[in-house]
């Protein structure tokens, strides 16, 4: 590890890109993720890389697939209207299996919404925001220097599995500023290699190499999705990421991701202070999602807390992952709004309470 540095998180990200060898970035300004696109478009010319500002989010994400085809580490970011404009292209990016780095800032929503936080993209990160069945891995940082570790990490998935990986933060995320230290990185010499399929031409008389998601044989089309769909299984044998805190004695389970999360964190603090035992599940996978150790902990515990910034989604997959074993409790806030320690300690006083009335 080097020397610790004041940064932003979404400039932090952009600094560990760079270290991660990223060779170029494609973006479009759009708050409140600007910083990252500011900082390579400072940084990233200097240190060897090719910065474009592109005319919109649309453009953006096609100039990654036609770069990442050739077999470059490239990346995009945005913030959500613009990750609603990538779909297209990233559904074509799945299916041809080009790897890739995809960062949404998300802001509250929907619509034009608001430039303040929120968490309200998890569906569209997570399910597939385009069209067919495909899966993007997402890793869902919660502080600068989870912004920046996961970029590292996030090139070296999407290399290894050949996959688009979306880093999903927040504004609030993207704009604090924390102390981090880059970790000591070299690029795999197996990642470097991607000869043996990017469109990089005929060398020394080799096959031609075709990159395309259009197969108009129904056959050809489902063995392109069966394909998929075995890497899928492989990803979510080997690369499931949480953290759990107090879990061992806990009978109250929060599960939060991001910045949600940091609040969970604080409001498990007051409450072990009062004597209840809460325990924390935090997915730094959002997919793939840590479904069977949920599904563990919900023979231990009595009650989980989903904490969101949003009406409610990843609660769907906590309660699909706990198999109506426990009762799922859900609180949230919308439209850039963020959950207060102490309303969550008064959410699980009362399902406390109704635990002991049982």
């Amino acid at each position: 590890m080097g020397q610790k540095r004041l940064m932003k998180g979404n400039e932090a990200l952009a600094e560990a890109a760079i270290r991660a060898g990223v060779q170029g970035f494609f973006g479009y300004p759009i708050t409140p993720q600007s910083e990252l696109l500011e900082y390579m478009s400072k940084e990233l010319p200097d240190r060897g890389g090719t910065f474009v500002q592109a005319e919109s989010e649309i453009a953006s994400i096609n100039m990654v697939y036609g770069a990442a085809g050739a077999g470059a580490r490239v990346m995009t970011s945005t913030s959500s209207p613009g990750f609603s404009l990538m779909q297209e292209g990233i559904s074509y990016l799945a299916c041809t299996e080009i790897p890739c780095v995809i960062v949404n800032v998300m802001r509250g929503g929907p619509g034009l919404g608001t430039i303040q936080p929120s968490q309200g993209d998890y569906f569209q990160a997570v399910k597939g925001g385009g069209h067919g069945d495909y899966q993007l891995i997402v890793l869902a940082p919660n502080s600068v220097q989870e912004m920046a570790n996961f970029a590292f990490l996030g090139f070296d998935l999407a290399d290894t599995y050949r996959v688009p990986v979306l880093i999903l933060a927040d504004g609030a995320l993207g704009q604090m500023m924390e102390s981090i230290e880059f970790p000591d990185y070299v690029v795999k010499e197996h990642l470097t290699d991607k000869s043996e399929w990017a469109t990089t031409g005929r060398i020394n008389g080799r096959e031609q190499h075709i990159l395309t998601s259009l197969h108009l044989q129904p056959e050809e089309m489902e063995m392109t999705n069966k394909i998929l769909q075995r890497k899928y299984r492989e990803i979510e044998a080997k690369e499931v990421r949480y953290e759990t805190l107090f879990t061992d004695d806990a009978d109250l389970l929060i599960v939060a991701y991001g910045l949600s999360s940091r609040v969970s964190h604080k409001a498990l603090e007051l409450a072990r202070k009062e004597g209840l035992k809460v325990g924390l599940l935090r997915p730094q996978t959002l997919y793939p999602f840590p479904s069977t150790v949920l599904n563990n902990l919900a023979e231990k515990v009595k009650k989980i807390l989903v904490v969101e910034m949003s009406a409610g989604q990843m609660v769907e997959d906590v309660q699909l992952a706990v198999e109506g074993k426990i009762p799922v409790e859900f609180y949230g806030r919308m439209g850039g709004m963020i959950p207060q320690p102490d309303d969550i300690l008064d959410k699980l006083r009362k399902m406390n309470e109704s635990t002991l009335n049982v």
